[in-house]
C-alpha cells in the first residue's frame, strides 16, 4: 500500500482482486518485514496461532531486520484482510509485502 493511498480503498481493491483470482477457501501467503525484535515476532506468531499456519523467518545479513512468511488456509478474502489489519494494529513498524 502506498503512503498516499486510503487504507480502506486499498483493502477493498485487494478483496476484489482476491475474489477474482482465487478459489476460496485457499492457502494465502503473507510476507512481513520488521526490525528483529523477539516480542514483535511473537505478536505476529500469536495472531496466526491455532490456525495451522506454517511460519518461516529469515534474518537479514546484518540481523537488523527479519522477514516472516506465513502460509495459512483461509476461508475468504475478508479473512485475509482481517489478519493484515490485526498485524498492522498490533505490531508497530511492520511492513507488509
Amino acid at each position: 500500500m502506498s503512503s498516499s493511498q486510503n487504507p480502506e480503498e486499498f483493502y477493498e481493491k485487494l478483496k476484489d482482486q482476491l475474489y477474482e483470482s482465487t478459489k476460496w477457501p485457499s492457502d494465502y501467503l503473507y510476507k512481513f518485514i520488521l526490525k528483529s525484535n523477539i516480542e514483535d515476532m511473537a505478536k505476529i506468531e500469536a495472531i496466526f496461532n491455532n490456525m495451522g499456519a506454517v511460519i518461516n523467518t529469515k534474518a537479514s545479513s546484518n540481523a537488523k531486520y527479519t522477514s516472516i512468511s506465513i502460509n495459512v488456509l483461509l476461508l475468504n478474502p475478508e479473512a485475509v484482510i482481517e489478519k493484515y489489519k490485526e498485524v498492522i494494529n498490533k505490531v508497530e513498524g511492520v511492513i507488509s509485502l
